[in-house]
């Protein structure tokens, strides 16, 4: 191939001879300045930034101390030779329970330069044993029925002048809002969250120093049923975990003169009730201000005639640190249209299908009420529909004190939502006094994509939407219906888009915790995590023990997770192999391609049905190939070998069951080709072939998918990887049913559940599954990123330490941009045809590089920012390969454009 490069028309500039690295965005654990960290060698991360190119770490020096200032030097790692920033191992004495560390960094470059020490940085360790727990667990007196409003319970204490801080811990049975002096304690909601409890159950740290005064205090905490008691799972099971509604609370305040106080829950607090008669995940939440006891977290409150508690033997050898970050408040919407529906309700919209609750101002009578109900859609005739969430009532209900103003707020439930019906409300409805409040957890946002067409940004925006409403302590299924639950499926096959979205290595790795916590003792991983569905193990579920640590470890380089969950993954591989006879898995239950397209009436076999145990055995040769992945990771080279002979048996029993000679599947369908071919179950010489029956399926279908959850994920990466990049954007742009741009056609704002939720005569799929907020087919996500765009990393450096920057402009786009905020900083890669000419912008971040494929038409000319790449040395070139030049790059802002 021939490719001219341009002369070069100015000189290279010089560099500064000022320029400087510098070092910020310290981490601990993952997190700014923790505050209850249990990890007994917590881990430390940095960033890099210079105006250079070409910027690489080349040594640092970590000094930690237990004083603000620097002094009282805990730990120094000296001079340590590497180029690792991220995760290293805090190396010093061992960390002492509820003591906070400071720390800071500098470090060296490869141009022979030394940072200035960064700004000073901190971690706060949590409560590391039972023995560190001084509290005991504390209930009201006497017997509690879960048909009774929400429990308080509080006490007094006194502070000595002089307070230098103040940490409070606390968890709950049940959920739990804390208040100290009238002030509510830290922004989470629906903590302590929602673990395995009896095996782990988290508890918060809060820093409370501005909360406390010197003299009188009080502190309080009303309690909700959440997952612990309510109802929870399709046959309305309650008491799951337990009947109880407890508390554990413990204040630590220390002085400025050394001397510490503890304030602990215990037999000495006093219970009453207060104005939440009832809350429910599924149901929602009676208010009734008439109820309220004002001022009752204030140390003045009068509370003679409050009841007792009663304190229990509660375990706390289940307490664990928080690790990931907890729900809180994000976007509010105020209601932007009001509608009178053909059946004469009135109905508020808030353009945007979401995941929270509605905060209410009115005014009205004493005993006035006001009922919201929550609803996704409206039916054909433009009237509230609440079919499809089964039996969850999903509705707030605000009894009125009367006289001024007042503010509605739920505490304890949470609803999945676009519109909200209001009922009882004596005055016209203003729905400016309506205000929708978004919740999820408080996961960073690191990566944005966009491009020239408004359809696939609108999918994007679903995408995004869908994995906040849904990522809610735990990776739900949906937000709305009568389930909610941490399905394993939807959470694997969403992963590594999930990656790209948010920061979630936190949020995954808390949840992976609580897989391996329900994994049975055979190693099936339950459909559900938590598990509250009891027995069971489907292909394609239970490989998230596999699938999600190896996502994650790509997408972050963080080694620890692999190490964490490698027994589980080993449980799940072995676990299969047991139901195995001959290596070939084709026994038990299995969702199979769950959702699969499926035309009414089908006549003449349309479906696109693929055999349940084909999918089995595709999976388990993936499960297979990611447990040798990561014990090659982690050095088990015995285990590499064990699992390499195994997964040849694997494939070997594949094609004897699954393929005939001529190379022909059993299944002929879309996701048959597709996972036979994205898990590399074919010879060599079969892919081909094998790729070229999968086009000729799309062909026959009029370039539409068929896939349901199993094969949609992997659908374009395949066409991709066999050079049919042009046919996965014929797919990615078609916009009629079944494809991932009719629900967008159809006003859709997150993703849908179904491919055609809501038909094109406008009427309703079953309302007995048919969620309008279910992230799983938002999987495409990632192929967006990683192929459109291009941006990806490279398995042997990951955690885009090497990253590769490889875009497909294509599909009648003129743009597409990526942005990605890696542990390093940002990587992004921006591509844009103008006229004859590819403009390729992109981003690399320092401590960092990246293989960037460049487009190379015939006879193109190629430069970057204006030069010739032979005489700039900052950009190194590798080869040509499958059209493109491939540059290798340091850190740095890139300019490259391509000319006919």
């Amino acid at each position: 191939m021939k490719i001219i490069f341009a002369l070069p028309t100015l000189l290279l500039a010089a560099l500064s001879a000022s320029s400087q690295v510098s070092v910020s965005h310290l981490l601990t654990e993952n997190l700014p300045d923790p505050i209850s960290v249990d990890s007994k060698l917590p881990r430390l991360s940095w960033q890099l930034s210079s105006p250079d190119r070409n910027e690489l770490q080349t040594a640092y020096e970590i000094q930690v101390s237990d004083r603000p200032s620097g002094g009282g030097s805990v730990w120094n790692s000296g001079k340590v030779a590497s180029d690792h920033s991220l995760f290293i191992d805090y190396g010093g004495p061992a960390p002492e329970a509820g003591k906070k560390y400071f720390w800071r960094v500098r470090v060296w470059d490869n141009k022979g330069r030394s940072s200035e020490w960064s700004k000073m940085a901190s971690w706060q360790m949590g409560l590391l044993t039972p023995a560190d727990w001084k509290a005991q667990w504390i209930q009201a007196a006497g017997k509690e029925e879960p048909s009774q409003p929400s429990p308080l319970l509080r006490t007094a204490f006194t502070a000595n002048n002089g307070i230098a801080s103040a940490t409070a811990y606390i968890t709950a049975h049940g959920l739990y809002e804390a208040q100290l002096n009238g002030h509510r304690v830290g922004d989470a909601y629906l903590t302590p969250g929602w673990t395995s409890y009896q095996k782990r159950l988290q508890y918060q740290a809060y820093d409370v120093t501005g909360l406390i005064h010197p003299g009188k205090n009080a502190v309080g905490a009303m309690l909700g049923s959440g997952w612990y008691r309510g109802y929870i799972g399709f046959e309305q099971q309650h008491n799951f975990y337990g009947s109880d509604l407890s508390l554990l609370f413990q204040l630590v305040i220390r002085y400025k003169n050394g001397h510490t106080d503890t304030v602990v829950s215990d037999g000495r607090w006093k219970s009453s009730l207060g104005e939440v008669l009832h809350s429910e995940l599924y149901d929602g939440e009676i208010v009734d201000h008439r109820k309220e006891q004002k001022d009752w977290s204030l140390p003045d409150f009068n509370d003679g005639s409050w009841g007792g508690v009663e304190t229990a033997a509660s375990p706390k050898d289940n307490l664990i640190a928080t690790i990931n970050q907890p729900v809180t408040k994000h976007e509010t919407i105020r209601g932007s249209k009001l509608l009178t529906t053909p059946k004469g309700e009135k109905v508020i919209d808030f353009g945007q299908n979401l995941t929270g609750w509605v905060t209410v101002k009115i005014k009205g009578r004493t005993g006035d009420s006001i009922r919201l109900s929550h609803a996704e859609v409206l039916d054909k005739e433009g009237n509230f529909y609440t079919d499809n969430l089964r039996r969850a009532k999903a509705q707030d209900v605000f009894i009125l004190k009367g006289g001024e103003e007042e503010v509605f707020e739920p505490r304890f439930t949470f609803h999945g939502f676009r519109y909200i019906r209001v009922e009882g409300s004596t005055g016209p409805v203003d729905p400016a006094d309506f205000t929708a409040v978004v919740l999820y957890s408080d996961m960073p946002k690191t990566g944005e994509f966009t491009c020239s067409n408004t359809l696939i940004d609108q999918l994007q925006h679903n995408i995004q939407w869908g994995q906040q409403g849904n990522f809610l302590d735990v990776p739900t299924d949906c937000p709305q219906r009568d389930e909610r639950l941490g399905w394993t499926g939807d959470a694997q096959v969403f992963s590594r888009t999930a990656t790209f979205n948010r920061g979630v290595d936190n949020f995954f790795t808390k949840w992976l915790k609580d897989v391996a916590a329900d994994q049975r003792p055979n190693g099936a991983v339950p459909f559900v995590i938590p598990n509250v569905l009891g027995d069971g193990a489907s292909a394609g579920w239970a490989d998230v023990a596999t699938i999600i640590p190896w996502n994650l470890y790509l997408a972050y380089g963080d080694k620890r997770v692999l190490e964490n969950q490698y027994a589980s993954m080993k449980a799940w591989v072995e676990y299969m192999h047991a139901q195995s006879p001959n290596d070939l898995w084709n026994t038990g239950f299995h969702f199979g391609d769950w959702l699969f397209y499926r035309p009414f009436d089908d006549n003449d076999g349309r479906s696109a049905v693929t055999d349940k145990y084909l999918i089995a055995q595709c999976f388990y040769a993936n499960s297979t190939q990611l447990l040798i992945n990561a014990a090659g990771v982690l050095g088990k080279s015995e285990d590499v070998d064990t699992y390499t002979a195994l997964l040849k048996r694997i494939k070997d029993a594949f094609l004897r069951e699954y393929m005939t000679p001529t190379g022909r599947l059993v299944s002929g369908t879309q996701t048959a080709y597709v996972l036979a071919l994205q898990f590399d179950m074919l010879p060599e010489p079969l892919r081909k072939q094998a790729a070229e029956r999968l086009v000729k399926n799309i062909q026959d279908y009029n370039y539409h998918l068929t896939t349901g959850f199993l094969g949609t994920p992997y659908l374009c990466h395949v066409l991709s990887r066999f050079k049919q990049t042009d046919v996965a954007y014929r797919l990615l742009l078609q916009d009629s049913y079944p494809s991932w741009l009719y629900p967008v056609k159809m006003g859709a704002t997150t993703i849908w559940e179904r491919w055609d939720g809501i038909r094109p005569d406008s009427t309703f799929e079953t309302p007995g599954m048919n969620s309008f907020n279910h992230y799983a087919y938002g999987a495409i996500g990632d192929w967006m990123y990683r192929v459109v765009a291009g941006i990806d990393t490279y398995e042997d450096d990951p955690g885009y330490h090497h990253s590769r920057i490889w875009p497909h402009p294509g599909g009648r786009l003129r743009s597409a941009a990526a942005d990605l905020e890696t542990g390093y900083g940002k990587l992004s890669s921006h591509w844009q045809l103008e006229e004859d000419t590819l403009h390729v912008d992109i981003v690399v971040p320092a401590n960092t590089t990246s293989t960037v494929y460049i487009p190379a038409p015939e006879g193109g000319l190629i430069t970057e920012g204006g030069h010739n790449l032979s005489t700039v040395k900052d950009v190194r070139i590798e080869g040509i390969e499958k059209g493109y030049l491939m540059v290798k790059l340091g850190s740095g802002n890139y300019r490259f454009r391509v000319s006919q």
